[in-house]
């Protein structure tokens, strides 16, 4: 059969551009939280707990998100998540200029933040089953993956630089950019879940249903746990980078420029993920991913950013291709009407511990050298792929040809 080509998808383009400037937004103030946490106190463990509040919703909301997802109507809880996430940021943004800002605020702001994303995208999961067809997916999963790799080159130098002109520059960007996305939302006319019938199910038992279906599938169970620690080592690392390199003298945008280094690697990453899964099987993506993240450890051997930059690079660049994988094909082949709960409890699993990421490594560097909170990270991520290498869930991973068989999913009337 004969699809339209993705880059000629209508709505899915529509979606797609909204959707990377508001991340752009978003991911400039990924910066800016620890770099305004340490202009104002200096406390890496400080700056690790603003970072724990904005990812740790994930494990307290994604189960409930998938719920929301797939109970109500998907484009209306997008809509309201950018505008509560706006409200949050403007709050903020008036706070810096009255200099009354607190970690506290700063605390609740990017909990708000984090919390809405979640929701957010746990319903952009279903929009995306909607406008492109189930053979598709994987590949729109990659573009997907391109479309944060896109962010990563151009937000941290974005929101570093801002950071440099002024403390609130960042966060005035990332209102701007919601309002972006309101726009690309309103102008779609696709609905994004199909006609459902009335479920009388309460939430709990709806919230069962998708983790069962999850956790009954071993091989996404078993990806989902295993990204759990993958997830809390890199996030850990990336607060350790924007420390060692402050600790070097670097700026705010000099932070900013290299981190953009690491998602330009994860941009050709994302370009490159479509042809990977045509040369190598699900497995071989899976397994090569684990072990090509253990370039980080070469910090190990030169305590410098710099050279902890150049070991996470050739992870930056095969991660997407793992992701786009696993993502795409769960997709493909969960009930529509699971897929808001079965995507949540997938992230839940998946990013459950990652908020103890920056957590961990503030109060690590605050108690000890970045080579010895490295080596604990080092530590972590070699038993990680010895476990996944020898898990027989990834011994016998699907493969991505089973898609053909999955019937494409049908046009949805307004």
């Amino acid at each position: 059969m004969t699809f339209v080509p993705l880059r000629k998808n209508r709505d899915f383009v529509l979606l797609q551009t909204g959707q990377v400037l508001s991340t752009i937004g978003s991911e400039s103030t990924a910066i800016a939280y620890p770099l305004l946490v340490l202009a104002l106190t200096g406390s890496p463990a400080q700056a690790g707990v603003v970072g724990f509040a904005r990812i740790v919703p994930w494990a307290v909301f994604g189960l409930v998100a998938g719920v929301v997802a797939d109970r109500m109507n998907r484009k209306r809880v997008m809509i309201v998540c950018d505008i509560a996430r706006l409200g949050a940021i403007l709050s903020l943004v008036v706070a810096l200029a009255v200099h009354r800002a607190t970690v506290v605020q700063i605390a609740i702001v990017a909990f708000v933040e984090g919390s809405m994303y979640i929701f957010f995208n746990i319903a952009e999961i279903g929009a995306l089953r909607s406008v492109v067809p189930s053979r598709q997916l994987p590949d729109a999963a990659a573009a997907e993956q391109s479309r944060y790799a896109t962010v990563s080159v151009v937000a941290p130098p974005l929101g570093g630089a801002l950071f440099g002109l002024g403390r609130s520059l960042p966060f005035v960007a990332d209102a701007v950019s919601y309002f972006f996305s309101l726009a690309s939302l309103l102008a779609m006319r696709t609905p994004f879940q199909e006609t459902r019938e009335k479920d009388d199910a309460s939430a709990r038992a709806q919230l069962a249903e998708g983790f069962r279906w999850l956790w009954r599938h071993r091989f996404f169970r078993t990806c989902a746990l295993l990204f759990s620690f993958v997830n809390l080592v890199w996030n850990g690392l990336f607060l350790v980078f924007i420390v060692v390199a402050r600790r070097q003298g670097l700026s705010g945008a000099q932070i900013g420029l290299l981190i953009a280094i690491f998602g330009g690697c994860s941009l050709l990453g994302s370009l490159a993920a479509p042809r990977i899964a045509l040369v190598l099987s699900m497995r071989s993506i899976i397994v090569a991913g684990f072990w090509v993240q253990l370039g980080f450890a070469v910090f190990l051997l030169e305590p410098n950013c710099y050279v902890l930059l150049a070991g996470v690079a050739p992870a930056a660049f095969f991660a997407p291709a793992g992701n786009s994988v696993v993502i795409g094909y769960r997709t493909a082949i969960v009930p529509d009407r699971l897929t808001g709960r079965v995507g949540g409890a997938a992230r839940s699993i998946a990013l459950c511990t990652m908020a103890l990421g920056p957590l961990s490594a503030g109060f690590l560097l605050d108690a000890m050298s970045a080579r010895a909170t490295v080596a604990v990270y080092a530590a972590v991520a070699v038993a990680i792929s010895i476990v996944g290498s020898a898990h027989p869930a990834i011994r016998n991973a699907p493969k991505l040809s089973d898609l053909d068989d999955v019937p494409v999913a049908p046009a949805f009337g307004a």
